[in-house]
């Protein structure tokens, strides 16, 4: 079984939602869309779910016409960011409720209802009602009642993005268990966090703007960024950027910076291009001297945001520490792990995968 979307245009006072969208999703694959807000990943879903008509294109399943086909008869379950439980009924009933719904005798309806709740980990919940339980375990009623309906394809739009970072990452692990097992469905899974995507995908998309700018197995998505555009948006803080040119051997930066030219760049002529770095490839040590404009801490690392003679960037170190605004360091590049990109941003040459990966 596959899922086929040719063409497919949604475009409202000129601005395009979705961009000459092309893609295929097969049962038993986990497809992980990585976006900005307002990318156009919300719509994407909206028009597999039948919620939204494009004004072009098409979408096949079974080798039939689904946009043809209401939107009742549609086996599509979607998980949404907000937590949309029934306030009145218990964790059981909300989860049988589309059985119910659907006229399954209520023995039946509560029997799956209490498989799939063990399954997410709310086995000893069922008569509590969602007033009673915290945000991740609401967000598990809402997956739970989605599952229980065995669908064939499986949307969920950003799910965990309402829950604090140690509840997401709880729950990110616990939801790549739970998807493994859906084989016989499609599941579709939209995310801002780039680590989400990598960690939960088979595939991951990447939009911006309405259109699909890069797809493919997460990893080797995130060693080669097709652009600089798909660079900042894969990796979280977004890679730093520098503009310069290859002279004599050397990567030349603004502000009289250079650098040896990596094996992986040997073969660039001279010239200008931009080269990225990710903030995990960048030191404290005394190459090149910066401005602290903010320090934050995130868990066991320090996030410098700097501006030197080379621009502004964003450093990560390790450990946690203090650094007033307006203090002065010194920083060095990795030059091993530099990518370069053409003047046009397109990626021309970069680490290997076993370089570039980086947990």
């Amino acid at each position: 079984m596959a899922l086929i979307m040719k063409n497919i245009d949604i475009r409202e006072n000129g601005i395009a939602h979705l961009d000459n969208i092309n893609l295929t999703f097969r049962r038993g694959g986990l497809y992980t869309i990585l976006g900005r807000t307002l990318a156009g990943k919300t719509t994407l879903l909206r028009t597999i779910a039948g919620l939204q008509q494009p004004q072009k294109g098409t979408l096949m399943l079974h080798d039939s016409d689904f946009l043809q086909l209401p939107v009742w008869k549609r086996r599509v379950a979607m998980v949404y960011q907000q937590f949309i439980n029934y306030p009145h009924l218990n964790v059981l009933a909300n989860v049988a409720f589309p059985l119910r719904r659907a006229g399954m005798p209520r023995a039946g309806a509560h029997q799956r209802a209490r498989e799939v709740l063990g399954k997410v980990g709310l086995a000893d919940f069922e008569k509590r009602r969602p007033a009673a339980l915290s945000g991740g375990q609401q967000q598990r009623v809402a997956l739970a009642r989605a599952l229980v309906k065995r669908a064939e394809i499986l949307l969920l739009d950003e799910p965990l993005v309402n829950l604090d970072y140690k509840l997401r990452e709880q729950l990110r692990e616990e939801f790549q268990n739970i998807f493994e097992g859906q084989d016989d469905a499609i599941v579709v899974y939209t995310t801002t966090e780039p680590a989400e995507a990598i960690q939960l995908g088979h595939e991951m998309i990447i939009m911006d703007e309405g259109a699909v700018i890069q797809q493919g197995e997460p990893l080797a998505v995130f060693n080669a960024p097709a652009t600089i555009r798909c660079a900042e948006i894969i990796n979280d803080p977004p890679m730093n950027i520098f503009y310069g040119a290859i002279e004599n051997g050397d990567i030349q930066l603004q502000g009289g910076i250079r650098l040896k030219v990596p094996a992986h760049m040997a073969h660039l002529p001279r010239g200008s291009y931009h080269f990225g770095l990710r903030a995990a490839d960048l030191r404290l040590g005394r190459m090149i001297g910066s401005r602290v404009e903010l320090s934050e801490i995130s868990g066991s690392q320090t996030i410098l945001h700097l501006r030197g003679d080379i621009g502004a960037f964003i450093l990560y170190e390790d450990g946690v520490y203090q650094h007033a605004i307006g203090e002065t360091v010194q920083v060095d590049l990795n030059s091993e792990r530099i990518y370069c990109f053409s003047v046009d941003g397109d990626l021309i040459a970069g680490p290997t995968a076993a370089e570039a990966y980086r947990r």
